[in-house]
Formats: C-alpha cells, structure tokens, sequence
C-alpha cells in the first residue's frame, strides 16, 4: 500500500507540474500567476482527499465522492497538458517544416483561448462519468477440434475486476448481474476482484447467490489481489455460505460426455517476489489432474497465466487484472507496456487467451476502453 501511495504522489505531483508550464504557455504573465496558484492550492487539497479517500476513508460515501471529484480533476488536467503539448509541437512544426511565419494574433489567440481546457474538460466528464458506465457486450467463438453435439454452442459469460466500493454499489451491482443473466449464457465466470469493500462483502456474495440459478452451469469465481487485500478469510466465509463454485488452485467438471469440459481457477500469487514461483505452482496444482481428452477452461486473474496453461494444453484461459489499461484510442491501450497480456485475445501456441477489460475500478475513469461483458461460444473447428 505505501508503495501505491508513493507512485501516486509521483504521478500526481508531475501533473501538478506539467499543468503548471501549460498555463504558462496559455495565458498572459499577469493572469498566470493568479491562476497558477490558484490550482496548486485545489491540487494540493485533491491530492489530501485521495490520500483519505483511498486509506481510512475506503468506502465511505462522501469519500467515494471527493475520490470521482479528484480522479476526473486530474484526467482533466492531464488531457490538458497533451493538448497544450501537441498544440506547441504543430506550432514548432508549421514554423520549422513550412516556414511560416509567427503570427502575433494567433499566438494571441491561443493564450487567450478557453478552447483547450474546455476541450480536457469535456474528454475528462466523459470518461469518469459517461463511458466507465457504458457496458459493452463482446462476443467471441472459441473453435474446437471434433466438438461433440452435447457441448457445442457452450456459451460462457465472463465478468472481471467488478471493484465493489466507492464506485461500483450494490445496486450497480445487480445492474450487471440483471444485463448478463438476460443474454443467456449457460455459465458465468467472475475472474477475481469483485470484492473490494469489507462492509458489503457479505450482501455482495448474497446478491451474486440468488442469480446461480438464471445460467444453467451456475456461477464460477476465483480471487483476485484485492480479495487479499480486503480479508481473504473473511471472503471465503462469504463465499461458503453461497452455492458460487469457489476455484482456489482447483478443477471442477462442468458438462459434456466424449469431450467433457473442465474449469480450473488459480489463485493470485500475492507475494510479489515470489510471483513466478508460485504461478507455475498454482497452474501445476490446478491443471495436471485435468484428463487429456477434454476442453480446459482455466480462471485466473493475473493474464500471465496464459503461458503456463499453453503447457496444459488449455484451449481458453479467462484473465483479468489489467482493465484494458482504461485508457484507449480505436481500440488500441494508450498507456505503456507494462503487462505482457494487456487487452482482448491473444494466441499462444494452441491456447487462446483473453485480457477482459474489467467492470469496475478503483480509478473512475475510462476512455477507449469501456466496460464489458464478455461471451465465448464453443463451435466447431473449421
């Protein structure tokens, strides 16, 4: 958690930095000084709110609050500042490139302009309150070599990184639960993080509960890294006292006779020092008791499971964590590469594995990578 705080007091403090050069460029030296000031004291309070916001204050009301306030203050600022730098760059560009001439008035023009933070400020209300509540129902057949009658057309809907907390209620909840029920799935796998918030852990496991009966395979989950952070005992009391099949480095048969299908869930290798190690163990403990003849369908919530279940001979591997990176451009992740497996489908070998785009998130914002429900349909190999 301190190393989260410090990368976010970094990141923050580099916007804060940045926005300050940006209004420079912007406006006149007798306005900016006033303006200037004037956000670096707002800044400085956004940044104490978070602080309260994301520690003693997690899950409180007025918390969740100034946390969205916060969140879309700064996206905004962020946008800003590209917007003023890719600006400057066409400018430098026209002058160097077409020799044209610096024009007095539209330099004039540009620091006088409230186009460019109208502009942030729109794309900043978009993603943190239109677009990370627009779902989005993504479907995708997963082929399978000689599929038998009795499981062809095996549908399975996938939910991810749900976040219950400050910005994913109860009742958003049950949105999403009543929107994937009605698509008629014959099973729902949830793909860890849905439980972020002590206080309502117990009614959020009550509530998935009464829905195991609306998918005819009923409801798979496994953990993610903040079940682990929330109370991971407290969780699985939760969990015990539900009909939700609960896969902790194990296998459960789930239909099919000639071809039967099997579902695996591994849990998160929480110690990150250890993280490789205990990858491959999970996979090992949770695969290799899986007969050949079958189709593999492994839970695991960090994408990089995707490579030790290609050993296994895993057609599908359901993944999550990344949220798609939440930031996106024509369907293309706009921030750096920090995971191998970041966003949609990727093929290892004969493995397909998905990177779903998550359902909530503890940053409230979202742009080019809406949320979504995911569906995969078995179908022949052809």
């Amino acid at each position: 958690m301190l190393i989260f705080f410090l990368l976010l007091l970094i990141i923050l403090t580099s916007i804060i930095i940045i926005t300050q050069k940006c209004v420079g460029v912007l406006f006149p030296p007798e306005r900016y000084r006033l303006i200037s000031r004037g956000i670096l004291y707002f800044d400085i309070l956004l940044i104490l709110g978070m602080v309260v916001g994301y520690s003693i204050g997690h899950g409180n009301l007025f918390s969740g609050i100034l946390l969205h306030f916060a969140c879309i203050s700064f996206m905004g600022q962020l946008v800003f500042d590209l917007l003023v730098m890719v600006r400057l760059l066409f400018a430098w560009g026209q002058k160097k490139m077409l020799s044209i001439p610096e024009d007095k008035s539209r330099r004039s023009f540009l620091r006088g302009s409230i186009l460019l933070p109208a502009s942030a400020a729109a794309v900043a209300l978009y993603g943190g309150l239109i677009e990370k509540n627009n779902t989005v129902v993504r479907k995708f057949d997963i082929p399978v070599a000689g599929i038998p009658d009795d499981i062809r057309g095996f549908s399975i809907a996938q939910l991810s990184d749900i976040h219950l907390g400050p910005f994913m209620s109860l009742d958003d909840l049950e949105n999403l639960m009543e929107k994937t029920a009605a698509l008629g799935c014959d099973i729902l796998v949830i793909t860890g993080d849905l439980f972020d918030d002590k206080r309502i852990n117990f009614k959020a496991a009550s509530l998935i509960d009464t829905y195991v009966d609306r998918f005819k395979y009923g409801i798979v989950y496994c953990r993610g890294n903040h079940e682990h952070l929330r109370g991971i005992q407290a969780i699985d009391m939760a969990i015990a006292r539900t009909r939700i099949r609960y896969l902790v480095n194990s296998v459960e048969y789930i239909v099919g006779s000639s071809l039967p299908i099997y579902m695996a869930g591994v849990d998160y290798p929480i110690k990150r020092d250890e993280f490789d190690f205990l990858r491959d163990k999970y996979a090992d403990t949770a695969l290799k008791g899986i007969p050949e003849k079958s189709v593999k369908v492994l839970l695991a919530h960090h994408p990089d499971f995707i490579d030790p279940a290609e050993k296994y001979g895993v057609q599908l591997v359901l993944s999550g964590h990344t949220h798609g990176g939440q930031l996106g451009l024509f369907g293309i992740p706009l921030v750096p590469p920090v995971f191998k497996y970041l966003r949609g489908i990727y093929h290892v070998g004969k493995t397909v594995g998905y990177v779903h785009s998550g359902n909530g998130s503890w940053f409230p914002f979202r742009f080019g990578c809406p949320p979504e429900i995911a569906i995969f349909t078995l179908t022949d190999n052809k």
